[in-house]
């Protein structure tokens, strides 16, 4: 099972890296003077942050296919504590309410979206607006109030819920979220292009990303599943199985 596990996790791996390059030209090709060309668009592989990026989703779609792995093992016993599965799929919910926040924010406040975060913080550093730090603050504060929020909310299913059910109720979150914020991102992203400005289709497109990613990741129990029912009907039936309906 773990097999199929790590085989799934590589097909999401190599669908990310295969869907950059284009994602990204297609996203800004003929964005004002800022055209961005297939070289440059390549030039993101080098950037180490698109690495974190990369690995935070696939080491988030392995440890979704942990429940998966379980159930199709028959190891899970009910009521069994699903702290695992709660907790990522908290987490990529966040993510997309976040995106699709600042998507919004860049739709109405142009550049001024980014900064907007920085109002969210209780204190200010003395200033009328807020400094990049602030910013920055508040954008990570914002994202762990929505990680917070929706654990709290998959913390109750997790009790009523047997495994099987809470992982089709979490990949069903996730993929109708993912839809939901791209029908958000995408307009938004359009919109900004065409009004020529500088920075604000950077978070847009920070949107579309994350709801893209999201997307496929939620794919991967269902995915998994199909390699799994492929291995069982190849694997040979044991003699005592095939006796049993005889001796019947």
């Amino acid at each position: 099972m773990k097999r199929w596990a790590a085989l799934t996790v590589l097909l999401y791996a190599v669908a990310l890296f295969l869907l950059t390059v284009p994602a990204i030209w297609i996203a800004f090709n003929g964005w004002s003077d800022k055209d961005v060309s297939l070289q440059n668009a390549l030039k993101m592989y080098l950037r180490w942050g698109y690495w974190l990026w990369l690995a935070v989703l696939v080491a988030g779609q392995a440890l979704l296919l942990l429940l998966p792995i379980n159930i199709a093992e028959r190891r899970l016993p009910a009521r069994r504590p699903l702290k695992t599965p709660v907790i990522v799929t908290a987490f990529f919910l966040a993510n997309l309410c976040f995106a699709g926040l600042l998507s919004i924010l860049c739709l109405y406040f142009k550049e001024d979206g980014f900064n907007f975060f920085g109002y969210f913080l209780p204190f200010k550093p003395n200033q009328v607006s807020p400094s990049n730090f602030s910013t920055e603050l508040g954008a990570v504060i914002t994202g762990l109030a929505f990680w917070i929020i929706w654990a709290v909310i998959f913390r109750s299913f997790a009790k009523s819920d047997d495994p099987d059910t809470l992982l089709k109720r979490s990949t069903r979150w996730l993929l109708r979220g993912s839809i939901l914020e791209l029908l958000v991102a995408v307009p938004s992203h359009i919109i900004v292009r065409r009004r020529g400005d500088c920075c604000a289709p950077l978070g847009t497109f920070w949107g579309i990303a994350t709801g893209i990613s999201v997307m496929l990741l939620c794919f991967g129990p269902g995915v998994f599943f199909l390699f799994v029912e492929r291995c069982q009907r190849l694997q040979p039936k044991s003699p005592d199985a095939a006796s049993q309906p005889a001796q019947k």
